[in-house]
C-alpha cells in the first residue's frame, strides 16, 4: 500500500467497479466517506485511476482531463476547498448544438469553462502558466456536463475525486483561438438556460488565470507519475456556479467574440 493510502487494492477495485456500474446503470451509490470514514485523497485517486484503466481496457479512448473546483464560486457551491481532476474519454466529447439525453447522467448540472488543446507534452512538478501557454495549440469555449454517481448532498473531496470529479460530458464550440490571441483572464461568458441568463463569469475566476489551473493539473499529475500529452484536451475549470438542468432545457453560453456553445437536453 502506498503512502497516504488507507484502503487496500481489493477495496479500491471494489469501489471502482461499483462506480462503473452506477455510470452504466445511470444510478447513484451511497456516500463513500460514510462507508469508508478513513478514506483519503490518495485512496480516491487510486479509485479513479482504477476506474480509468478499466475503461481503457474496455475500449474507451482517453482524450484528456478535467479540472474541478478551481474557482471560489465553485468551492462555495460545493463546500470543497481544493481543486481536483478527472479523466475525459472520447465518448464524453459532444459537438456544439447536440441534443443530449438527460437520463444518460445523474444529478445533471452545467458549467462554463475554457478548454485547452495541447500541442506539446506538459509535465510537472514545476509547470507554470508560461509553460502552459507555450504548450497550448489553441483554447476553445466549452460547457461541462456534470454527472454525480454518488448521492448528494454530503459529498467530500474524497467522494468527488473517486467519482471522476463528477465528469459527465463536455460540449465544445465557438471560435478556437491561439493562447496569445486574447487575454484569457478576461474571457467572459453569459450562461443562458431556456433563454434566461442564469450565470455569468470571467475566466480569471479560475486561480487568477485559466492557464493556472492547467499548470496545477500538470504538477498534480506528476505526483501520480503522469503527464499531459500532445493533443489532449484539458477543461480548465468552471468560472460560474453550476446550473441544474432538467429534461427539455436548452443551454447556451455566449462567449462574445469567441462565439457560442450550446446543447439541448431531452
Amino acid at each position: 500500500m502506498t503512502a497516504g493510502r488507507t484502503l487496500d487494492d481489493a477495496a479500491v477495485t471494489a469501489i471502482a467497479d461499483e462506480l462503473a456500474r452506477a455510470e452504466a446503470d445511470r444510478t447513484t451509490v451511497p456516500l463513500l466517506t460514510a462507508r469508508h470514514p478513513g478514506m483519503t485523497v490518495e485512496d480516491a485517486y487510486a479509485v479513479q485511476n482504477t476506474w480509468r484503466r478499466r475503461g481503457i481496457e474496455a475500449g474507451r479512448r482517453p482524450v484528456g482531463r478535467k479540472i474541478g473546483l478551481t474557482s471560489k464560486v465553485m468551492q462555495a457551491a460545493t463546500g470543497i476547498t481544493e481543486p481536483d481532476y478527472g479523466a475525459i474519454f472520447a465518448d464524453m466529447v459532444v459537438e456544439n448544438g447536440t441534443v443530449v439525453e438527460h437520463a444518460r447522467f445523474s444529478n445533471v448540472r452545467v458549467e462554463v469553462e475554457l478548454a485547452f488543446v495541447l500541442r506539446d507534452r506538459l509535465t510537472g512538478p514545476h509547470a507554470t502558466v508560461f509553460d502552459v501557454l507555450r504548450a497550448t495549440e489553441y483554447v476553445v469555449p466549452a460547457l461541462e456536463i456534470l454527472s454525480s454517481r454518488i448521492e448528494m448532498p454530503g459529498r467530500t473531496i474524497v467522494d468527488t475525486i473517486s467519482d471522476n470529479a463528477a465528469m459527465g460530458a463536455m460540449v465544445h464550440g465557438g471560435r478556437p483561438v491561439a493562447p496569445d490571441a486574447v487575454d484569457l483572464r478576461w474571457v467572459s461568458a453569459l450562461l443562458h438556460r431556456n433563454e434566461t441568463v442564469e450565470e455569468s463569469g470571467v475566466a480569471a475566476a479560475v486561480l487568477g488565470h485559466p492557464a493556472a489551473g492547467v499548470a496545477w493539473l500538470a504538477n498534480k499529475l506528476a505526483q501520480h507519475g503522469d503527464a499531459l500529452e500532445p493533443g489532449e484536451i484539458v477543461l480548465a475549470g468552471s468560472f460560474t456556479r453550476p446550473v441544474w438542468i432538467e429534461p427539455g432545457d436548452t443551454v447556451l453560453a455566449d462567449y462574445r467574440e469567441l462565439g457560442t456553445v450550446s446543447c439541448r437536453f431531452v
